[in-house]
């Protein structure tokens, strides 16, 4: 088939790479001047397949209030006219009952897993090199409730047999010999050593200068304006002004997804939740971090990329607004300071933001849009570098109308998201 692909993040990326695997004429459309130029950008070079957990969790409702009143909050809602985010967010805590937090993060992991195994087994085929390591994810409690509140989540864990371990602080501190002068503040940790670091973007612009040479068309600098849809099916995509005609349209576009859609009926629940992030030169190896650390408390995630040291988080309900705010760039050069005193050169610290695109329970939306030749690839949230590779594999077989390896309908649209 001739399929087109609106976005050129991660996620449109690897979706390509399936697609054209399974032998289509693929194309990529996006307005933005390079690949990973969005949410991809700079994440978080987190790989978490353990991690994978949505933001709606039981104790999160009373958590925001305290939230609100804190230096440095790791979550923000401004006020909006908008209807759709005040629906988004009362879904969102409809969702935070123990029993659907539970449901959520089971179908959050089955398909990090099985994105976990389409990466690797991506990296072996191709080679591909983008500051990755493979040395797990270590999240740190600095008080014992917190602590004592990861049981529940190592329940779970368990049940869905996803390696993991609870460290004491000095078990943290073997792990991450650059958190030493802090084991006194410390209750311990949760480690996932299946999890993975990565440049995103390195891994984008890799993958995408592959898809090229394997006749993957790039059109970028360049707007799909509208999905165009004859009868019960889409035909193609108006892009400058010309009409690119298509047997299948894949969106993958973000949060932009659901204002591309509208026009046809399709009133996606899915917002742009800004992040930020820092990336800072290494000075000191011996105090910088080994892999990746989530600072549990501060919900700001800080990785070793190569020589460089990237910390990233933060979830800000505030529009499509890309200004970076000094007191959320403070709450991020703070945990790299107070994690790693002297391990970078704070001086030459760059600061970027970006929209995740999140719906409400925080699963994402892949497969099938319910009109004919239409297709989602969107809403991964904080995880779309994580899920990227089985969200492409899992949507390419849908296409094919191939048996999935695992259950697609959890990730499908419709669905209900305050069930």
């Amino acid at each position: 088939m001739r399929i087109l692909i609106i976005g050129a993040g991660v996620i449109g990326v690897t979706s390509a790479h399936y697609l054209r695997q399974a032998g289509h004429e693929v194309s990529i459309i996006d307005a933005a001047p390079a690949v990973a130029d969005g949410a991809s950008h700079a994440n978080a070079g987190q790989i978490s397949w353990g991690y994978a957990s949505p933001w709606a969790a039981p104790g999160i409702p009373l958590k925001a209030l305290r939230w609100m009143v804190s230096a440095h909050p790791p979550l923000l809602i401004h006020g909006s006219t908008d209807w759709r985010q005040w629906r988004w967010l009362r879904w969102m805590l409809r969702n935070c009952t123990a029993a659907r937090y539970r449901r959520n993060k089971t179908w959050m992991l089955s398909l990090a897993r099985y994105s976990q195994q389409a990466l690797a087994a991506l990296r072996t085929e191709t080679g591909l090199r983008y500051d990755d390591g493979q040395r797990g994810t270590l999240q740190l409690f600095r008080t014992q409730k917190a602590m004592d509140a990861s049981t529940a989540d190592s329940h779970v864990l368990t049940t869905l047999n996803v390696p993991h371990s609870l460290l004491t602080p000095r078990e943290c501190v073997a792990r991450e010999p650059g958190l030493a002068h802090m084991v006194d503040g410390l209750a311990g940790g949760l480690l996932m050593p299946g999890d993975e670091t990565g440049d995103c973007q390195l891994f984008t612009h890799a993958l995408a200068n592959r898809l090229q040479q394997d006749g993957v068309a790039l059109h970028l600098g360049t707007a799909a304006t509208q999905v165009v849809q004859a009868g019960d099916r889409v035909t193609g995509v108006m892009v400058g002004g010309r009409f690119h005609a298509a047997d299948a349209v894949v969106v993958a576009a973000g949060h932009e997804t659901a204002r591309l859609l509208r026009p046809l009926g399709l009133d996606l629940p899915v917002l742009p939740v800004k992040g930020y992030s820092a990336t800072v030169p290494i000075v000191d190896a011996e105090r910088a971090p080994v892999s990746t650390l989530l600072d549990d408390h501060y919900k700001i995630a800080v990785t070793r990329l190569g020589d460089r040291i990237r910390a990233a988080g933060i979830a800000e309900l505030a529009g499509p607004d890309h200004r970076l705010t000094p007191a959320r760039c403070d709450t991020v050069r703070h945990v790299i300071a107070d994690l790693f005193p002297g391990a970078a050169d704070m001086a030459a610290i760059q600061f970027w933001t970006g929209l995740r695109p999140m719906t409400p329970n925080g699963v994402p939306l892949v497969g099938e849009s319910g009109t004919k030749g239409l297709y989602l690839n969107t809403g991964h949230g904080t995880l779309g570098w994580t899920m990227a590779c089985g969200s492409g594999r899992l949507l390419a077989d849908i296409i094919d109308g191939h048996v999935t390896d695992i259950d697609a309908s959890p990730y499908a649209w419709p669905r209900p998201f305050a069930e």
